[in-house]
């Protein structure tokens, strides 16, 4: 099957370029003037924006479903909504629960993989935990934390998980856990570091070791004192280091994100939703992992304690507010969805540019920035009436 998108203004090399896309399948075959294609699918773009389709590496659920409860038709529920907002690709953000929950979270993984899917592709599985600081938990149920790390049962996670674990957030003051951060990597995960109260000597070990990113920058790790950077100095400071930034204007001030992309730079920054099954609903009771949480105003509280427990953003709503909060065009923006997480997870090769040879993994703004139309693999999944 063949589909011309005719007339977009095409996301490309950092700016935006008047060209047709000429799609074949699930690839992109060709860029370029007045492209004809006899007998191809044609989508009249009018000049509206072609960007690469977002990715989302950490995420608990959206639309009224929880990853750690979900199961895989609930799964492809959150894949529609994901393409709804102009995510083509997400990581199921496990939260740290039971062995036994973890491995059934896996076996719905499976079951989604095998299915027919009409939205995002879910791309694999984020561990948050269960390495992590007691004292930086946040949102983690405190009697399911491991103090230090377990090899056999990570193992075991990868290998039910038909080696589709990407990403895992640990704690690198736990025991052990710097010199761990290797064999984590030779199972195939991208390390972050987060939920920790690390010192800045601690970081910097871990950083040298392998992980590759702070999960949640700002968010449930110690801060910045000018006698003691801690791992937020540690993260800021690091050139290749990626750093995860949530853009809900909760989080992190509008200033604070500012200071993060100046001192990282726009190539290193991430963004991310941490989203919750509230994303895309009213405020109310509903669930992450074990705990019980409460949104007023959008904002996800638990609602035993009244910490932050997640977020109620989305990708599109997360490219709105990084335009507001930054004031740069939208070409510069553009990575922090995109370009910088394929990076991050190893999979720029496939996806997060709009390149000849590419998945065609695309989403198609109007001229307020908002998500009006998102393709996976040359296929229309989602479009705004």
């Amino acid at each position: 099957m063949r589909t011309l998108l005719k007339g977009g203004n095409v996301y490309r090399n950092h700016s935006f370029i008047v060209r047709d896309i000429l799609i074949e399948d699930s690839a992109i075959i060709e860029i370029g003037k007045e492209i004809g294609a006899e007998g191809a699918c044609l989508v009249e773009l009018d000049g509206k924006r072609v960007v690469p389709g977002f990715l989302d590496v950490h995420t608990h659920g959206g639309a009224g479903v929880d990853v750690n409860g979900a199961d895989a038709k609930g799964l492809e529920e959150i894949c529609r909504f994901q393409a709804s907002q102009g995510t083509t690709g997400w990581l199921a953000s496990v939260l740290t629960d039971t062995r036994e929950q973890t491995l059934w979270c896996m076996e719905q993984y499976n079951r989604w993989k095998e299915m027919g899917h009409q939205g995002a592709q879910l791309l694999g599985i984020h561990l948050e935990g269960p390495f992590l600081a007691s004292e930086y938990k946040g949102a983690m149920p405190e009697h399911l934390l491991q103090k230090k790390p377990n090899l056999e049962l990570l193992k075991e996670y990868q290998q039910a998980a038909g080696g589709d674990i990407r990403y895992i957030t640990v704690s690198p003051e736990l025991e052990g856990m710097v010199d761990f951060i290797p064999e984590i990597r030779k199972l195939g995960m991208v390390v972050a570091i987060g939920h920790s109260g690390a010192d800045y000597g601690t970081a910097r070990e871990a950083i040298a070791k392998g992980a590759m990113a702070s999960t949640h920058t700002g968010n449930a790790m110690k801060l910045l004192h000018q006698h003691a950077p801690a791992i937020w100095g540690a993260v800021l400071e690091d050139d290749e280091v990626y750093c995860e930034v949530i853009s809900d204007g909760r989080h992190l001030h509008p200033g604070t994100v500012r200071l993060i992309l100046k001192t990282k730079g726009m190539d290193r920054v991430v963004a991310v939703t941490d989203s919750i099954m509230a994303a895309g609903l009213a405020d109310g009771n509903y669930k992450l992992g074990v705990n019980d949480v409460v949104v007023v105003d959008g904002d996800a509280k638990l609602a035993s304690g009244g910490g932050r427990a997640g977020s109620t953003l989305t990708t599109g709503q997360a490219l709105l507010n990084l335009l507001e909060f930054t004031g740069k065009p939208l070409e510069e923006v553009i990575p922090l969805l995109t370009e910088n997480p394929a990076k991050l997870m190893g999979v720029y090769g496939q996806v997060g540019s709009i390149d000849e040879g590419k998945e065609a993994n695309l989403a198609v703004l109007d001229d307020k920035c908002k998500v009006c139309r998102t393709i996976v693999k040359g296929k229309t999944v989602f479009v705004d009436e």
